[in-house]
């Protein structure tokens, strides 16, 4: 067994290998497992894993009162993160969390957001995908493959969690959303060679929201960060257009919902503008609010812990366009 593959082995860490779950290993330990479930996503080696391998690494954000806070600067072993509903409707929502593609920004339980969707009906699944800095083979494809692959894992299994494959909506989060817009017009992209029977379904979601997201990878608009670390330190005109989301938005997408602050000063708000334009440009179903104030990441939830503007506007959104969400009070 070479090195590489002896490192790789060692960050799973007595995770299990294969995505494609059997009903016994959900039940295994009752609901309470079931609830904070986190599994591997590709059957052994994630594709073009790096010579000399990529060792995982977790730091913890804050110590604020939340232990889970946590940034994963290098990601050796893609997961999701499962928080069933409790009453399923038979939908389902995939998140991307940002971290300007330099570090994923998650934890290792259900998030906030995943548990609001989960009250509200929402098989919630939560995707810790890989970085392309570490060296991977698929180079600006890698965070795509891996959002590929968890599309269709949660379809192959659907099944398994109360989940209508055809229901099944994505959203994200600043370069999260970026990965959400990725996912909504390039869904077919054939970006990695296909491993077993999960890889034969769709990857499309039903429909798609973004927040305050990276769209651009050009000048003047693109994030740099993002940008750098998706592309590398100097891309060109050509490989900057190819990975500016706006640019890509065919008929086929699904409809996409928007939202900015006018005030970001992270991400330009511009981002959304553009990617709206381009939704319209494709006469894909779409709606955009940009708030006068918030900031990059405004709160998805109000102090008294009811869900903010960006959730009920999704929730709004996607019900009209067939996800089984209450909209009602949303």
């Amino acid at each position: 067994m070479s090195s590489d593959r002896r490192q790789f082995l060692g960050s799973l860490s007595a995770l299990a290998a294969a995505p494609l779950l059997s009903g016994r290993a959900l039940a295994a330990e009752g609901a309470d497992a079931v609830a904070s479930a986190r599994f591997p996503i590709w059957p052994g080696s994630p594709p073009g894993l790096p010579t000399g391998g990529v060792t995982e690494e977790r730091v913890l954000r804050t110590n604020k009162g939340n232990p889970d806070d946590f940034a994963w600067p290098h990601v050796a072993v893609p997961m999701l993160t499962v928080c069933p509903a409790a009453k399923p409707t038979g939908a389902a929502v995939l998140t991307f969390p940002g971290g300007g593609y330099a570090r994923v920004a998650m934890g290792t339980r259900p998030s906030a957001t995943s548990r609001w969707f989960a009250s509200q009906g929402v098989t919630a699944f939560e995707l810790l995908y890989r970085l392309p800095h570490d060296g991977w083979t698929g180079g600006p494809d890698t965070p795509l493959q891996d959002a590929q692959r968890a599309m269709r894992v949660i379809r192959a299994n659907a099944a398994k969690w109360g989940v209508d494959p055809a229901n099944v909506a994505t959203i994200g989060f600043s370069a999260g959303g970026h990965l959400c817009g990725s996912i909504a017009t390039r869904f077919a992209a054939k970006v990695y060679d296909p491993l077993d029977a999960a890889d034969a379904l769709d990857a499309r979601p039903l429909v798609a929201g973004m927040f305050f997201p990276v769209v651009s990878m050009a000048p003047p608009l693109a994030h740099a960060q993002s940008r750098r670390e998706l592309l590398g330190p100097n891309p060109g005109e050509d490989l900057s257009r190819r990975y500016s989301v706006n640019l890509d938005v065919s008929g086929n997408a699904p409809p996409i919902l928007l939202g900015h602050a006018a005030d970001d000063a992270v991400v330009d708000c511009g981002n959304s503008l553009a990617m709206f334009e381009g939704c319209r440009a494709a006469k894909i179903p779409s709606e955009l609010h940009v708030i006068e104030k918030g900031g990059h990441g405004a709160p998805l939830f109000e102090p008294d812990g009811r869900a903010g503007l960006w959730l009920t506007r999704f929730a709004r959104f996607a019900a009209r366009h067939g996800l089984r969400i209450p909209s009602d009070g949303a």
